[in-house]
């Protein structure tokens, strides 16, 4: 079940979506919270890079390849989240820390990504080529809350519905023996 969520979450980046309307940050939410090691940072900059390669052949708009400081930035904005979802490892009040979690790891995306283009000379490399750059992505700011918020309610609230499904089954099946 855990990794049938992680392909499907990938696999939304594949779907008509809102800019920057992804699960990916969702992904490094859940990955940091539940898997250890390297392995938490893997699979949302695989699932990042297998859904750029597929986009990219498929002429999807907003994916593919683009300038490499950004692609750069965008690929650390979203390996942010796997420590922020490290945080949320403490499964007590994870209600409560998902929403915080989700409000981090988007807040992350922004000031990283966007400095990657800022950096990459797509805005005036001054302290007003920042600033405009920074104003002009605050609409996709909300974009990103806005998925990191659902499909991490979505990734969580399923994972954690199947182990409480997982033990009550197991109960049933004990107390028929």
């Amino acid at each position: 079940m855990f990794y049938l969520l992680i392909i499907a979450a990938a696999a939304t980046r594949l779907l008509p979506h809102p800019p920057n309307v992804a699960c990916i940050g969702a992904l490094g939410l859940f990955a940091g919270c539940y898997l250890s090691g390297r392995r938490a940072y893997l699979v949302p900059m695989v699932a990042l890079l297998v859904s750029d390669v597929v986009g990219h052949f498929l002429k999807l708009p907003g994916m593919g390849f683009y300038q490499p400081m950004t692609m750069l930035a965008v690929y650390l904005g979203v390996a942010a989240a796997v420590p922020i979802g490290r945080l949320l490892a403490n499964r007590s009040h994870l209600s409560l820390k998902v929403p915080a979690g989700s409000l981090a790891a988007s807040t992350a995306f922004f000031l990283i990504s966007n400095f990657g283009v800022w950096i990459s000379g797509w805005y005036g490399l001054s302290i007003s080529g920042l600033i405009a750059c920074y104003t002009n992505a605050i609409p996709f700011y909300g974009y990103t809350l806005a998925g990191d918020l659902m499909f991490s309610g979505v990734l969580f609230g399923s994972w954690e519905l199947s182990k409480y499904m997982s033990r009550s089954s197991s109960r049933q099946l004990r107390a028929q023996a």
